[in-house]
């Protein structure tokens, strides 16, 4: 079994910074691709970024710049530091992990409970 918990969300105003932390437990040999993925009411689901194991990052263009993604091994977490918020960021954000249970076994992907970020006055 593999548990993710994702916590940092809530209500800030534009132009403020939030962190959002998602820490996966259980059985977990290893993890290689983290991201963070998000859907605003009414729109598609949307990559925001992603974080290799050799720490190759890549982000949506619509938050290069303001959206930092980084990652603890010892920890197995996925952090996403994102500043100067703007209302558009508005939606429930999930972290997405791409990894094996055991040696040997196939890659799984698994998605957490999604945390809820507000941008508004």
């Amino acid at each position: 079994q593999v548990h993710l918990v994702e916590s940092g969300g809530g209500l800030v105003q534009p132009g403020g910074s939030l962190r959002l932390s998602c820490a996966a437990s259980g059985s977990i040999f290893s993890i290689n691709v983290m991201g963070w993925y998000r859907q605003a009411p009414g729109k598609q689901r949307e990559l925001v970024a992603t974080i290799t194991s050799r720490s190759i990052t890549h982000y949506a263009d619509s938050v290069r710049g303001r959206f930092t993604i980084a990652r603890d091994n010892a920890k197995n977490t996925v952090y996403l530091q994102m500043n100067s918020l703007k209302p558009e960021d508005t939606a429930i954000y999930y972290c997405n992990l791409e990894m094996r249970q055991y040696y040997g076994s196939a890659s799984n992907t698994y998605r957490g409970q999604g945390t809820q970020v507000t941008v508004s006055t």
